[in-house]
């Protein structure tokens, strides 16, 4: 089975390149569908949802805008249970249609924070975009609007997803091997 290796872990092939992009192409569709009449803000949620964000506005066929926003939550292979703004916010979000691209729902402690803070800049509709969604995981009361993938809870890397800010740049996405617990 083929394998990669960072910090001493090994990964397996979790979902293709390929199919990540049809998802994000399904996923394009339905927000035009959904935001018809409006100019939604895409808020992505830096820097694991880059990857996942630009690709997911392309395949948006209305007129849309994008900011940033980073957060960090995350230490190693596990969530710290704390959420750290680094860098914020400066566009207005009153009466706006505002979509946050998330790379990975798990806890919901990150979502769950960010969109109380956003919901106070009193925006016209607030959805979440993620790329993966972990429900077994779920901490908080969370549904994001749209999901690329429902997913096990089991650490991943690629499109975006990091292990202490590497293997971003990997197209595909790769499952922390059971091998590892052995």
């Amino acid at each position: 089975m083929k394998q990669i290796c960072y910090k001493g872990l090994k990964f397996e092939p979790y979902i293709e390149n390929q199919t990540i992009k049809n998802r994000i192409k399904e996923l394009g569709e339905q927000i035009t569908k959904d935001c018809q009449g409006t100019v939604p803000l895409f808020i992505c949620v830096l820097n694991g949802a880059f990857p996942f964000a630009a690709d997911l506005i392309r395949e948006v066929g209305i007129d849309a805008e994008i900011a940033f926003i980073r957060l960090k939550s995350y230490e190693g292979t596990g969530s710290t249970g704390k959420v750290k703004e680094v860098l914020g916010l400066t566009e207005s979000l009153e009466g706006r249609t505002v979509i946050v691209v998330e790379d990975i729902v798990d806890t919901g402690n990150t979502i769950h924070k960010l969109t109380a803070d956003l919901e106070k800049q009193n925006p016209a509709q607030l959805k979440v975009a993620t790329l993966l969604f972990k429900p077994q995981a779920l901490q908080c009361d969370v549904t994001p609007d749209y999901v690329g993938f429902e997913i096990p809870s089991k650490f991943i890397i690629g499109f975006g997803l990091d292990l202490d800010g590497i293997a971003r740049n990997l197209p595909d996405i790769w499952v922390l091997s059971e091998e590892n617990n052995q």
